[in-house]
């Protein structure tokens, strides 16, 4: 096989520096101490905050608690350490030059220079000179990364401020560490004995939602105007946030977040924390970590050595594999804890869950990225069968015939290089191998884009103010196409401020921040309406500008998942 690419993915930067290096910087009092940041280019920079104990020793696998006292002054000038990452490989040897560079430019494989266990902080970015009178709403920014990979210090917020600024819509951006991989997403009927130790990832960033009601008016934010948006494995827990404790959003009394933002993912039906795969899971990391004979698992794996517990926890396979999206670690139900009780489907369809105003889309091209490792074993349409079949089988019996159900929507032509798969719209184009399209195609809708159009017809009868979108400015991009993750680039402004898809993605999204409507700020760009089950509009971010489409592609298929969502379980 062709030469591996080691992708220690997702970066983070050092610690505070010490007190006697400290800076003359914008200053911010808030209870447990005074932080000095930093300012540039009309942007103050408030960096590596804790905001929780360091979840160390024997508080590792245990859910978050806040800071038991205070620290004095902080150098508030470099983002905190990233929590620890899973590391993995890709096969770069498949793709074409182009692709491989539209890859290599997403932060997904940004290289970790620093991650530890104490690793929860907060960085925030405001307009410069804002302060406790401003009362700037708030966008609370949560990473992806399949649930094994991510850190705040990679994402800089200050493109995001300075577009708000211009815009006369100006914000204030938080942007929350949580714990990942399983040091987060552990699972397995041990830890839900516990009581209140499983989802710890969703805890992390929900104890970062209730310091920002604490803390973010210190900075100039207004703690009563708080918008969640998250990318991929962020998307997905932002969709968590409006159903973790029945659809109770509030903190003192008040609502921890007023709108959501979901880009690439929403809805994931979830096996329980106690279900058949996640105890799997745990028996593999206990195994490795060769605590199987104590008479206390969870202790052992307490008192491991870092390192060792990393490895351990590292042993299973990850999303670059070719298990892919079937995930070792993601929020799964736990029946016995109220905080995540019910899988994300029932809560919706049962009517647990937040009412406020959504924003929500996939990239055209979501399954490419992922279908990589499988598709090179996988490659006829028994295979393709089977393989996700496997996905579903411990909690569906028929997994077999309802799989081979879905994919009658998604023709097998594979002597035509499969034109009705991803990358979509390309023909006989990009077919590296004879299942590859097709299932890119599959993976894409089942987990994100289809998916999404299910969640949008579920809760639209409930009243939920909707937007939706679908980004094809990469079309044409080898192999990849509009690949998963590729909005980063433009979100953040990594290719320039000043890039015109940068300018009309952060107009449109900074406007929903402010106004819980993508269009009150919008200028002199096209109207987005909202979704209903009439109208399906969706606008689509293209190369060249902006159109307005119909969300009804691929129809049958969605209406299978629609039918199906209890038999689509992982």
């Amino acid at each position: 096989m062709l030469k591996k690419l080691l992708l220690p993915l997702l970066a983070a930067t050092a610690h505070a520096a010490p007190l006697d290096e400290r800076q003359s910087g914008p200053t911010v009092t808030i209870a447990n101490g005074t932080l000095i940041g930093s300012s540039s280019q009309g942007v103050d920079n408030f960096k590596g905050i804790p905001f929780a104990q360091a979840p160390v020793g024997d508080l590792r696998l245990r859910a978050p608690r806040p800071l038991a006292q205070g620290f004095g002054t902080r150098q508030a000038t470099q983002s905190g350490r990233a929590c620890p990452q899973f590391f993995q490989n890709v096969d770069s040897g498949v793709l074409p030059a182009d692709a491989l560079g539209k890859l290599l430019n997403t932060p997904l494989l940004q290289k970790i220079t620093n991650a530890g266990e104490d690793c929860l902080f907060i960085d925030v970015a405001r307009p410069a000179g804002a302060n406790a009178n401003s009362k700037l709403p708030v966008l609370f920014w949560i990473y992806g990364g399949g649930f094994e990979l991510g850190s705040n210090g990679m994402y800089d917020g200050g493109s995001l401020v300075r577009k708000s600024i211009s815009l006369k819509e100006p914000v204030v951006y938080v942007a929350v560490n949580y714990r990942v991989g399983g040091f987060g997403f552990l699972g397995g009927s041990d830890l839900s004995a516990e009581g209140g130790n499983t989802n710890l990832g969703l805890r992390d960033q929900r104890l970062g939602l209730q310091w920002v009601q604490d803390n973010i008016a210190q900075f100039g934010g207004d703690p009563s105007k708080v918008t969640i948006w998250g990318e991929s494995a962020g998307s997905i827990s932002v969709f968590d946030h409006t159903i973790i404790n029945g659809g109770d959003n509030t903190y003192n009394g008040k609502a921890l977040f007023r709108g959501a933002m979901m880009s690439s993912g929403s809805i994931i039906p979830a096996a329980p924390v106690t279900g058949t795969k996640s105890n799997a899971v745990y028996n593999t990391v206990v195994n490795a970590a060769g605590c199987s004979s104590a008479a206390n698992k969870l202790a052992c794996l307490r008192a491991l050595p870092y390192e060792q517990f990393l490895n351990a926890a590292n042993s299973v396979p990850g999303i670059l594999s070719y298990q892919s999206v079937d995930l070792a670690y993601l929020p799964r139900p736990d029946p016995a804890d109220n905080f995540f009780s019910t899988s994300p489907e029932a809560a919706v369809n049962n009517n647990a869950f937040a009412r406020v105003p959504i924003l929500v889309g996939d990239q055209e091209d979501e399954g490419t990225l992922f279908s990589l490792a499988p598709a090179v074993n996988v490659t006829t349409n028994d295979q393709v069968t089977k393989y996700l079949a496997d996905y579903f089988r411990p909690y569906n019996p028929n997994a077999d015939r309802d799989v081979a159900d879905l994919l009658r929507n998604y023709p097998n032509q594979p002597l035509l290089g499969q034109p009705a798969g991803s990358p979509f719209r390309t023909a006989g184009l990009n077919s590296i191998t004879p299942q590859f399209k097709r299932l890119a195609a599959v993976l894409g809708d089942i987990t994100f884009t289809l998916t999404r159009r299910v969640y949008l017809l579920t809760i639209q009868p409930k009243g939920i103010k909707s937007w939706t979108y679908l980004s094809t400015y990469l079309y044409g991009t080898p192999v990849l196409g509009t690949l998963h993750g590729s909005d980063i680039l433009f979100y953040f402004g990594l290719l320039g401020d000043n890039n015109p898809i940068t300018s009309r993605l952060q107009t449109y999204f900074l406007s929903f921040v402010n106004h819980l409507d993508p269009n009150t700020a919008r200028g002199n760009q096209i109207a987005w309406p909202e979704w209903t089950p009439t109208s399906r509009s969706m606008l689509n971010f293209q190369a060249a500008g902006n159109q307005l489409i119909k969300d009804d592609f691929r129809e049958a298929a969605a209406q299978d998942l629609l039918a199906s969502q209890t038999e689509f379980v992982i």
